[in-house]
């Protein structure tokens, strides 16, 4: 398993897709959250940057590293079929149960390098600006590290259930599609709906995790709504791995199992 582990780790580090993504995330998360950071104490934005409740907002933005930690899981487990060398891969390791665990292992690690990542963006972005119109810091060091925290274990979570998701499609195209589908569209239409189960999204409890307030990591109807509170982080986390687990059972005991076209 250790041995597996490592080959996977060393598919992801020298790919430079895996590179690109990182990039790509950071970038989108430096844009939107200046965007926010500039709009704050308007009556378009959030509440002021000298305010807990404004600072807090941007600072917690880094969701789309969750989303893209992600998408970094679906292509590291589909991927193997897209570019067919999977067959390689279950004859160096025919316990293809051990491959998928260790997929999501290695997936769980650059899911938490994504969420870290993002998070050091958002915080710098919202320092930046706090720093630039002279308001005192309205966050403490131990809630700036919650937040980090909450982005690292996050984007892990995120990692690993995209790997489980791609092993369980198979197809790199139609599950990186699923993950921006659901994210983005799906679950900003059913937590805008029916705000009690928002809690139990899957994007939107990862979000949770990094301090994002439910709704405001919605790009569409859930934006803004209120109603429901976020699951402790406990069982956020909880409630994230368990989901993988049973995916990853799932996958187990079908598509894994298939034949290699």
């Amino acid at each position: 398993m250790i041995r597996q582990i490592r080959v996977e780790l060393l598919k992801l580090i020298t790919v430079r897709f895996s590179y690109g993504l990182l990039a790509f995330a950071a970038a989108l998360t430096g844009i939107f959250t200046a965007i926010e950071a500039s709009q704050a104490g308007t009556s378009n934005g959030v509440a002021p940057l000298n305010t807990y409740a404004g600072l807090s907002a941007i600072v917690t933005g880094g969701v789309w590293g969750l989303m893209f930690a992600a998408v970094l899981g679906v292509t590291i487990s589909s991927g193997e079929f897209r570019h067919q060398t999977a067959t390689l891969t279950y004859l160096a390791a025919p316990d293809r149960t051990r491959v998928l665990a260790a997929k999501a292992v290695v997936a769980a690690a650059g899911g938490a390098v994504f969420g870290l990542v993002v998070d050091v963006v958002a915080t710098g972005v919202g320092l930046g600006f706090v720093a630039g119109h002279h308001y005192p810091v309205s966050i403490g060091v131990v809630t700036f590290v919650r937040f980090a925290l909450g982005h690292l274990v996050g984007g892990a979570l995120m990692g690993s259930l995209g790997a489980v998701v791609g092993s369980l499609v198979r197809s790199q195209l139609a599950a990186v599609i699923g993950v921006f589908v659901w994210s983005i569209i799906l679950e900003s239409l059913i937590g805008g709906l029916f705000t009690s189960i928002r809690p139990y999204l899957p994007y939107t409890a990862a979000t949770s995790l990094a301090g994002t307030a439910l709704g405001a990591a919605g790009f569409g109807p859930s934006r803004g709504v209120s109603g429901g509170a976020p699951l402790p982080f406990a069982a956020t986390t909880a409630l994230l791995a368990g989901l993988t687990v049973l995916l990853a059972v799932v996958a187990a005991r079908t598509t894994v199992r298939r034949d290699i076209a």
